[in-house]
């Protein structure tokens, strides 16, 4: 091992120390607003790299819009398909009209033993 790299291995241990010390003095609140600071500059950090794509490729950007807005559209759409499907008050279900089966002609025996219809035709 050289020297270089137990020195670089001595570095980061000691800012690992001083990372952990400095987590634990500081009070919570004030790690909240670093983390939301840390946030912020991610958010201005990267809407700055979006700004440089759209001008460079606004034609992307375009369809890249109107692809989300077709997709916001479709689920929007689906949503209240689903929701005129949605039985009333959560109990009632949906039934179906369907023709009733045929139902045969009766039949009945006279008293002389011979059969007729009754059907009134």
């Amino acid at each position: 091992m050289s020297k270089f790299e137990s020195l670089t291995g001595r570095v980061f241990e000691v800012a690992g120390n001083v990372g952990d010390s400095l987590k634990k003095s500081v009070p919570d609140r004030a790690m909240k607003w670093v983390e939301t600071g840390a946030a912020l500059g991610a958010v201005k950090a990267g809407s700055r790299v979006a700004g440089t794509f759209v001008r460079r490729n606004p034609a992307v950007f375009v369809a890249a819009a109107a692809g989300a807005g077709l997709l916001y559209y479709l689920v929007r759409r689906h949503q209240k398909k689903q929701a005129l499907s949605q039985p009333i008050e959560g109990k009632a279900t949906r039934i179906e009209a369907r023709k009733a089966a045929a139902r045969a002609r009766t039949v009945r025996k006279s008293s002389h033993g011979d059969e007729t219809d009754q059907s009134g035709v």
